[in-house]
This record gives structure tokens, C-alpha cells and sequence, in this order.
């Protein structure tokens, strides 16, 4: 009676937490009881982030929980998760980022019914996995700026004021989860496009963090067109950092997070934050469409342990932009779980 009666009260619960703590302030305490589960049972962890699997001899990294200051998270619950999302589908789109957290969704949802039904295709850039027995489906939509990438006569074209190539892959979901920047300051021979458009204008380059911007307004004006608030619940995710100086966590002989094995103690980060996010929270503030943000800057922030460095797909240079899994996205979803009652 009282398993029932808890399960009737925690999306109550959930709620008044929501309501009266801010998530996203905090430290990270270690938990012995951690990670949330057993990676090596997940088939759907790729190379880059398979960190145990590529032979990462320090496992100290997956023994930390995200306490946020005067209240609890509660604990991601799979089963919950698939029961509440019975029949129902929900998209990620944005870059390798997104991926991560994708993943990290995928192998929750699996490791809590270990041995379920599932089928998972991928045609181009898109992933499907479906969960048969929950009528549940996931897909990916690796989309590193949004808006429109589009391959023409003249070179690949970045149009910032165009979502046409995604409307249809995004309408008619549950859950929407969104993220883009990771490569918006790219150059040279590593950005994908050579031309960059708005509207008429075809330019070569320009400030990136108004190309940011114009993107952002852009894909804000296709959720406040196409999105019921009532039937589709969207979320974003914020700037997830990389940790490539390590002055910005008072190591300054550290040029890379390799070798790092403990989060930098809270609850303040010594570096700054991205001027991107605030760009984020400028967009998001002006949606006529609610938009949840997953801020989840500064608690990434203090993971400099939590990277693949040398243990990812590469081992040429460390990866200090991505993240393990399992590991630190674990805690992103556990974030969206809290804030989805």
C-alpha cells in the first residue's frame, strides 16, 4: 500500500521540489551507490563515448551524484519513464552533444527492463530506436545547427533564416529536446559550409555569435508556429563545456582534461561562463512556445574528470568536448526526468 500511494504523490512531489529549489546549482558528492546503471550492458553506447569499453582504467569518474543546494533530485526511473511515455515519441535533435545525451536516454530506459524488445535503424543522419513493448520511440536527428545545411551548386550553403529541411522530421512528437553550438565557432577547413545566407544575402563570413543568435530566432519562430504547449513538452540544452585550459579550473599547467579524475569541488566554477548561453536565455525568454531550459553549464562545468580524453574513438588528442557514458549525461536526464513533472 505504501509502494502505491508513494508512486500516486511523487509527481506531486516532483513538482513542489521544481518549484522551490533551482536544479541547477549545486556540488558533486560522491555516492558509491553510483552510476545509475552497468554500461556494459548497453548496446546502444557508440566508440567515441564507450570510455569503459575502450579501456579507461579509473572508474572514480561514475561515483558522483548532482546534489543541487536545499533539496533532491529524484532518482531516474525507467520503468516510470517508460509507462509515462507508453505509445508516444520523442526527438533529439542538434549535434554529438545531443548524441551523448540521446544515448545516455537509450541505455536508462534499457538497463532499468534489461532484455526488452527494441529495434534500432539508422538511414542517413536519423536514428530510431524503438522500445516494442512499450510502443515508446526515440529518434536522433543529428543536426549540428538547426537550421538548414544545404549542399549547392556553389558550395554548402548555412541558411540562418531556414528550418524547411527539418519541419517535417520535427513535427508531431511528445517530447522535443533541442541543442546547438558546439560548432558554431568552427573555421578554415573544419566549418562545414562555405557560404553563410540570410534571406538574399550570401556571405563568406560573419560574427558568429550573431549568426548564433539569427539561428536560435530562427528555429524559436518554427516552435511558436507549430508547437501545441498542450499535446508537445520542449526542452533545450545549454552549453555544454569543454575543458581544454585548465587555468579555467586553476590548473594552469593543465593544457588538456586527461588525467583528471575528480570534478573540480563546488559550488563555484573558477572559469566563466559561455557568452553563448546567455544568448540561449535571450531566445528562450522571448518564445510565445515554453520552452524548458536544461541549464546544465555550470554542473558540467566542474566535470573536467568526466571527458573520454585518450578513451574515445581517437587516441591521437584528448577528447575533452564530449562525454563518458555511462557518466555525467546520465545526470542531464535525470534533470529532464525531474523537470518533466
Amino acid at each position: 500500500m505504501f509502494f502505491i500511494v508513494s508512486l500516486l504523490f511523487l509527481p506531486h512531489l516532483l513538482r513542489a521540489n521544481a518549484e522551490n529549489c533551482d536544479f541547477f546549482q549545486g556540488s558533486w558528492v560522491f555516492d558509491e551507490s553510483y552510476p545509475m546503471y552497468n554500461s556494459s550492458i548497453c548496446p546502444f553506447i557508440e566508440k567515441e563515448f564507450n570510455c569503459l569499453n575502450n579501456g579507461r582504467p579509473d572508474h572514480l569518474y561514475l561515483k558522483y551524484r548532482w546534489q543541487p543546494q536545499g533539496c533532491d533530485l529524484a532518482k531516474f526511473d525507467g520503468r516510470a519513464f517508460l509507462q509515462k511515455f507508453r505509445g508516444k515519441s520523442i526527438l533529439f535533435a542538434g549535434d554529438s552533444l545531443t548524441r551523448d545525451q540521446y544515448m545516455s536516454l537509450a541505455c536508462l530506459l534499457y538497463t532499468s527492463v534489461p532484455g526488452t524488445n527494441y529495434n534500432m535503424t539508422r538511414v542517413g543522419l536519423i536514428s530510431t530506436l524503438k522500445f516494442l513493448d512499450y510502443g515508446l520511440t526515440l529518434i536522433l536527428d543529428r543536426n549540428a545547427f538547426l537550421v538548414d545545411l544545404v549542399p549547392e551548386k556553389i558550395g554548402v550553403v548555412l541558411k540562418l533564416d531556414s528550418v524547411a529541411g527539418s519541419e517535417k522530421l520535427w513535427s508531431g512528437h511528445d517530447l522535443l529536446a533541442f541543442n546547438t553550438w558546439h560548432w558554431w565557432g568552427y573555421k578554415g577547413a573544419q566549418q562545414p559550409w562555405k557560404y553563410i545566407q540570410i534571406g538574399t544575402r550570401l556571405l563568406k563570413d560573419m560574427d558568429r555569435m550573431v549568426a548564433f543568435e539569427t539561428a536560435l530566432e530562427t528555429w524559436a519562430k518554427w516552435v511558436d508556429t507549430n508547437v501545441d504547449p498542450a499535446k508537445t513538452t520542449v526542452f533545450f540544452l545549454g552549453v555544454s563545456p569543454s575543458h581544454y585550459k585548465g587555468s579555467d579550473w586553476n590548473q594552469p599547467q593543465a593544457k588538456n582534461c586527461a588525467g583528471q579524475t575528480r570534478p573540480v569541488p563546488g559550488p563555484t566554477y573558477p572559469g566563466v561562463l559561455p557568452p553563448a548561453l546567455a544568448v540561449q536565455k535571450k531566445v528562450l525568454s522571448e518564445m510565445r512556445v515554453p520552452v524548458k531550459l536544461l541549464d546544465i553549464t555550470t554542473l558540467s562545468q566542474f566535470r573536467v574528470d568526466a571527458h573520454p580524453s585518450f578513451y574515445g574513438a581517437a587516441t591521437a588528442a584528448a577528447d575533452c568536448t564530449h562525454w563518458c557514458i555511462a557518466g555525467l549525461p546520465d545526470t542531464w536526464n535525470q534533470l529532464l526526468y525531474n523537470l518533466l513533472y
